[in-house]
């Protein structure tokens, strides 16, 4: 089914629900296995208040984690077809297990995208460096993948001293989801943790696919992946398996979430 949100596990609904080598692209935001004491800091400036994130589906093991990564990206490519791209959203807390995991099953790395956050707390421990980056793996499953070069130039900010268009590099410079684009709960705070801006989906999905492909997102969250790919006119499937954060997707992409 296209266009629409299947509420469950992502690992049983690829195996059960999308047919084989039918995907163009999937774009994927697991979880990090970052979690742990809760850290509350309501009158940070930098992006507004914020809050550790604490959730259970974002605690796992070593073991635990290794093992549900490699479950999930061998779905990931049994749906994709034979020149499908993946990316997958990361930080410095998963990116080895995603990477070394991806190519065991296959999968070629073509570029990490470093997104630099402009508007990234700062180090309240003042014991490391602030983190302000994540970053985002392109795979590809076989030859021949999609790349718009020239759509990328478009949407690329920077221009040459000559004021000619600029290649796409793999550093991009964007603040976490602020203001109207980010969804609260009645209690004012983040209704997802990590909801990602749409100006980042947008520049995946314009690189790796065209219009009337298909984008699967695993871990739809919030339905950022189908807001955008219904705006760049390509079908999309999402997988979400907490039903509150389904029924706002569905809400958002319907275009009446308040």
């Amino acid at each position: 089914m296209l266009n629409h949100i299947f509420v469950g596990d992502c690992i049983t609904i690829m195996d059960e629900k999308i047919p084989k080598s039918s995907i163009n692209l999937i774009y994927a935001d697991p979880p990090y296995n970052l979690s742990g004491k809760s850290l509350s800091l309501i009158n940070n400036k930098t992006g507004g208040p914020f809050y550790k994130m604490n959730k259970d589906w974002d605690i796992w093991t070593e073991e635990e984690y290794v093992n549900f990564t490699h479950l999930w990206i061998q779905k990931a490519w049994d749906v994709l077809k034979s020149n499908g791209s993946l990316y997958v959203s990361c930080t410095y807390h998963n990116i080895g297990e995603v990477i070394v995991v991806a190519k065991k099953i296959g999968f070629r790395l073509n570029n990490i995208l470093t997104w630099y956050k402009t508007n990234a707390m700062p180090s309240i421990t003042k014991r490391t460096f602030t983190h302000s980056t994540e970053y985002v793996c392109w795979f590809v499953k076989g030859k021949n993948w999609v790349y718009n070069y020239d759509m990328l130039k478009e949407l690329n900010p920077y221009k040459t001293k000559t004021g000619q268009k600029k290649q796409m590099r793999d550093f991009i410079e964007m603040p976490i989801v602020q203001g109207r684009e980010r969804l609260k709960g009645s209690d004012g705070r983040a209704f997802h943790p990590t909801q990602k801006p749409e100006k980042l989906l947008e520049l995946i999905i314009t690189a790796s696919s065209n219009k009337g492909d298909v984008i699967l997102d695993p871990f739809f969250g919030t339905g950022t992946t189908g807001v955008v790919a219904q705006r760049l006119r390509r079908c999309w499937v999402g997988i979400e398996k907490d039903k509150d954060y389904a029924h706002i997707a569905e809400k958002r992409i319907k275009g009446y979430y308040d």
